[in-house]
Formats: C-alpha cells, structure tokens, sequence
C-alpha cells in the first residue's frame, strides 16, 4: 500500500506542480488559471462515497484497480488536452485525476482496517510514508519531461503519468485485503446523521477539513506565485518536491507520536506548524522563502490530517468504518474544492500575500474546534 501510494502520489504530484501553469495558457481568463486544479478537488470529493460502495461491495483490491483507470485517463486526456489546446480537456483529467486520488486517500484506512487498534496509527502513517517517494518522482518527471514532446509544454509529462498508474495498477494486483464483513445479523447500524452528533468525528473532520484545505490551498497558488515574481518553471517544479516530501517524511514516526501523545496534541502541532509557514511566505518572495514556506506547509498538513484521520478511525465502529471513513472524506474534500477555486481568484486578483494571511483565520477556527472537541465530556450524575 505503501508503494501504491507513491506512485499514485506521483500523478497528484505531477497535477499540482503542472495544473495551474497549464490552466493560465489555456484559461479563457486568468483568473480561472487554478480551475483544473478546483475540478480536481471535485473528482476527489466526488468520488469519496462511490469509492466507499465499491470497496464494500467488490473488496479493496477491484476497487482500486478500477480507480487507477481513472489515474490512466488522467495522463491521456491530460496529453490531449495540450496538445488541443483545449481547456475543458484538460479539466477533464484533473477531474479523472481527483476520481484516482480519492481512491489512493482510503489506503491509508485500508491499512488501518487491518490492524489492531494500538497498531491502527502507524499502520496509518507508514502507509503514507509511500508520499516521500511521491514527492521525488513526480516533480523529476516534470523536469525530465515537459519539453520531451516539443513545441507543447507538458506533453510527454502526462504521457509519462499514465505510464506511472499502469505501474500502480500492478502493484494493487498483489493487495490481499479480505473484504469488508457484513454487520452481524441484529446489528443496529446508525444513520450518517449521527455521525455529526459525535463530537470526536466532528471535530476530526473539522481539523481535517481544514489542514487539506489550506495545504491545497496554498500550494494551489504557489507554482503560479513563483512564476509571477519571474522563478522558473523548475524552481516551481522544486517547491513542490520539497513540500511533497514534507508532507510525508514525517510519516515514519507521526504514528509513533500520535501513540505517546495523543493525536489531539498532534493536530495542534500542525495547525501551528501551518501558521508559521504563512509567517515566513509572508516575510518574502525569493526561492528560499517560498521553499521554506512549502515545506513547513507540508509538515504541518502531516501532523495535522493524519492526526485527523486517527480521530476518525477511533471514532467508528468496527461495522461502520469503510462509510464513516468515506462521509469524512467526502466533507474534506468538498471543503478543499472551495479552498482550491477560490485559491485562484485571490492569488491572481490580491496577490501571494493575501494568500496567505487567508491561512490565519482559518486555523484559528480549527483551532477552536480542536480545544473544544478535546475536552473531556462530563461524567454523567
């Protein structure tokens, strides 16, 4: 699962650093540059419950596999689409590309799934140290492809990515995942309404929902930012490897911490985290800023949703996981969709600035939610 994360990491990859820069050639306006990367965030939500059904239904393994076809129409509408020059084409990957990556999101619950509640963390977390490798490959096929098709930029890029979900494809055929049981005969199983009764699952996917959100957020706008104040595309292409590879790296011991400390605790060290990467982008715009801003962005979405995502696992029942982990991600990801759409419309309307001092009133009311939601309930009389 590990691997299969990487490499569907890798197309995610290849769409941020790419998708904006592609969208402001092929935007009717500007500031519809970030469109594709906004539709990508709607494949991601779009396709979270119909994920869920298919996994209860066919198993994780056939689920999958069926996602990575949508990672393989990614790189092949994404190739047509520049090679047209046609702008709703290209939207059309991004949105495949959102549809593969909802898929790729569950695997870290597919871990946790079969793992025993003390080991539920790290299985979490070591799944998605396969985000490292992610973050080295897909920025390198950017830079080792975009003018392999000359004159059309991004070209061989995308042709490139259709080849890296084939190679997942593979991978996923060796998963032996036992599918989900039917509930026990007599089992009392709670309609979705109750989930937002529960305060644990609410305030996990308020911090959730808001850590994904700013890190798309930002680094939605941040290849456009640099291209602005005159960086080159492969300095855009390197943001986003270092951030790609913050995001993960600390995955090899996030489970670990979240053990000792808690995962509330974890959480607020990446909602801080996520604060002090808009501190420094806000402190200047030369290469060094803007990577030291990316990469303390990425650390703070790791500490922030993975924590979220095991408040999440402890707060489903055993009968009910595979739908409350799908509900949780499909209200993250809708949430992102505005982030993202709306990403586009500041950074190109106020600036990189406004970006981010948009970052603080956002983790100020996660921040909030998390205090809250962390309190012990009362004991009953």
């Amino acid at each position: 699962m590990a691997l299969a994360t990487a490499l569907a990491g890798a197309n995610t990859t290849v769409m941020f650093a790419t998708g904006a820069i592609v969208g402001a050639q092929l935007a009717p306006v500007r500031s519809l540059a970030t469109l594709p990367i906004s539709i990508f965030v709607v494949g991601l939500a779009a396709a979270s419950l119909p994920v869920g059904m298919l996994v209860q239904r066919y198993g994780r393994r056939t689920a999958y596999q069926i996602a990575t076809g949508a990672g393989v129409l990614t790189g092949l509408f994404g190739y047509l689409g520049v090679m047209w020059a046609s702008f709703p084409v290209f939207c059309l990957a991004t949105f495949c590309a959102g549809f593969y990556a909802s898929a790729a999101q569950s695997y870290r619950f597919a871990a946790a799934d079969t793992a025993s509640d003390a080991f539920r963390p790290k299985a979490i977390s070591w799944v998605m140290t396969g985000g490292v490798l992610a973050g080295v490959v897909g920025p390198q096929l950017v830079v080792w492809t975009k003018d392999a098709l000359p004159p059309v930029l991004f070209a061989g890029t995308y042709i490139g990515q259709a080849v890296v979900a084939l190679m997942a494809g593979v991978i996923l055929s060796f998963v032996d995942i036992p599918k989900p049981k039917a509930p026990p005969v007599g089992t009392v199983t709670r309609p979705t309404s109750a989930y937002f009764r529960d305060r644990a699952f609410v305030t996990a996917v308020i911090c959730g929902a808001a850590t994904y959100m700013l890190m798309n957020f930002v680094m939605t706008a941040a290849p456009l930012a640099m291209i602005g104040c005159n960086h080159s595309i492969d300095d855009a292409a390197y943001g986003i490897q270092w951030h790609v590879i913050a995001m993960y790296a600390p995955s090899f011991f996030t489970g670990s911490l979240i053990t000792r400390y808690g995962a509330p605790r974890i959480v607020w060290l990446g909602l801080a985290l996520t604060a002090i990467s808009a501190v420094v982008a806000l402190m200047g715009i030369t290469v060094p800023h803007f990577y030291a801003a990316l990469i303390l962005l990425g650390l703070g979405w790791n500490f922030g949703y993975i924590g979220a995502s095991a408040m999440v696992a402890a707060a489903a029942r055993p009968e009910e996981r595979t739908r409350v982990q799908s509900v949780n991600d499909f209200c993250v990801f809708g949430v992102m969709a505005v982030g993202s759409f709306s990403s586009g419309q500041i950074v190109t309307t106020y600036g990189w600035d406004m970006v981010n001092w948009v970052v603080f009133p956002i983790v100020a009311i996660a921040a909030v939610a998390l205090a809250v939601g962390s309190r012990p309930k009362p004991a009953l009389a």
